[in-house]
């Protein structure tokens, strides 16, 4: 009895690494709404508070379903699983509060520079290039990036939505080379229990007695599920088949998914701009994974 459970979990885990493409699908979905949500957790806890809860309430949650192992681990393991813990804390600090400072399509698009530019340095096909050109293009027609006033926005939010952009970037390398060294999601539970650890005094000396708040902590747990536990597990679990160019163009489908939560959740419509943007990210993702099925 006690040696079937873990075979059967074994099994489901290779099952989901055998459809990857599905897992980042659902897992931009997920970053998506919790992210339409988020947006009403800020002006109550602030950029360190929203952080604090939605990486806390994670690793609690991916503590209590995967028991990681702590023993046995090398120097190099947690060496690695740290830098993977800073890269992702940080860059959620980084992209929230470029939210203060900056429409969201603008912070989205800066931000999504990070994987693209790393899917286009990990190519080594013109088409591969291209199709990330064109995927830059879709996601500045998707966010209405081109619509807004350059001149009026702030230059500490841009550079804030760049440092996003860089983490996320670093993100996916490090979150393929976690996946190598722990098995399960061993990884992804132990680096959200060193950032919560590292968060911790940030954000109770930002919030204070707000992150105690019932409907604060309702919210930060939504946030946490969504945003965190569901879409870090299953990008962590497609890295170990997909490569880090291929996964960094399909999140170009970020953009579309936000402009569904958007529909879905704030009863926000998409203009024929945007309609364009979204067909130009689907296409260019459609060629790079097409290099990938005839490469495997």
């Amino acid at each position: 009895m006690t040696n079937s459970s873990p075979a059967r979990g074994t099994s489901f885990t290779a099952a989901l690494q055998d459809h990857p493409v599905l897992l980042v699908l659902v897992a931009v979905l997920s970053v998506q709404f919790g992210g339409a949500l988020a947006a009403t957790l800020l002006p109550l806890v602030g950029v360190f508070g929203s952080v604090l809860l939605r990486i806390a309430f994670a690793a609690v949650v991916l503590m209590a379903v995967v028991r990681p192992r702590w023993r046995g681990r090398t120097r190099g393991d947690w060496m690695t699983v740290t830098m993977f813990a800073l890269a992702l804390t940080a860059m959620n600090v980084a992209f929230y509060a470029s939210l203060e400072r900056l429409p969201i399509g603008v912070a989205v698009t800066i931000e999504f520079l990070g994987p693209l530019l790393l899917a286009a340095a990990t190519s080594r096909r013109g088409r591969d290039v291209l199709a990330v050109i064109l995927a830059l293009a879709g996601v500045l027609l998707i966010s209405e990036a081109l619509t807004v006033p350059w001149r009026e926005l702030n230059l500490l939010g841009i550079g804030l939505a760049a440092t996003a952009g860089a983490l996320w970037a670093c993100y996916i390398v490090l979150s393929g080379r976690t996946g190598a060294r722990f098995e399960g999601l061993d990884g992804i539970a132990l680096a959200l229990v060193i950032g919560a650890v590292a968060m911790l005094p940030l954000g109770v000396l930002s919030a204070g007695a707000s992150l105690l708040d019932s409907e604060v902590l309702l919210r930060g747990l939504g946030i946490a599920l969504l945003s965190s536990a569901v879409p870090y597990s299953l990008e962590l679990l497609a890295l170990r088949r997909l490569s880090a160019g291929v996964f960094g163009v399909l999140l170009s489908l970020e953009p579309a998914a936000a402009a569904l939560a958007g529909l879905l959740v704030l009863s926000q419509t998409l203009a024929p701009m945007q309609v364009t943007g979204m067909v130009a990210v689907v296409c260019a993702s459609i060629v790079v994974l097409g290099r990938r099925g005839r490469t495997t």
